[in-house]
């Protein structure tokens, strides 16, 4: 098992806070199946929730030490029946670096009143209100005396 200094152990219960369990362990018990979802896992996003079905305390902390043992992840936190834990992702491994972006999507051509309106110096409705009010605040005479309203 690696082990973690107190503070990343901190940092990590931090981040773990707001996971869901992504993989969960039922009634039959880790196999080699659930072992490889949470090796997955753990390429896909370093900490994870695991979910164990089952009352017996002593069983989950096996899996604990047994899911450390054979993927190599930390311990992280045990609380109830989840189980959080952490391994770093290797940086030489194509398997563990995150997936490619897509391309974005180029934006749809503007409508022709869409066009006329930016080209006669228009915007957004938001924007010309406030160049409207502008305008309207310069034609206005200047008050005689500070404080004074128009009747």
């Amino acid at each position: 098992m690696n082990e973690i200094s107190p503070a990343r152990r901190r940092e990590l219960k931090a981040l773990a806070h707001h996971l869901d369990p992504v993989v969960a362990i039922s009634a039959n018990g880790l196999s080699a199946a659930v072992l490889k979802e949470i090796d997955t896992a753990l390429r896909a996003h370093e900490l994870i929730k695991i979910r164990v079905f089952g009352d017996d305390r002593d069983a989950r902390r096996r899996y604990l030490e047994e899911i450390c043992r054979e993927t190599g992840a930390a311990p992280v936190q045990t609380i109830g029946k989840l189980l959080v834990v952490w391994r770093e992702r290797a940086e030489d491994d194509p398997r563990t670096a995150p997936p490619s972006r897509r391309r974005p999507r180029r934006a749809a051509p503007l409508t022709k009143r869409a066009a006329q309106t930016l080209a006669d110096g228009g915007g957004p409705p938001k924007v010309r209100r406030a160049a409207a009010s502008k305008e309207k605040a310069e034609r206005r005479p200047p008050s005689t005396a500070a404080g004074s309203r128009r009747r």
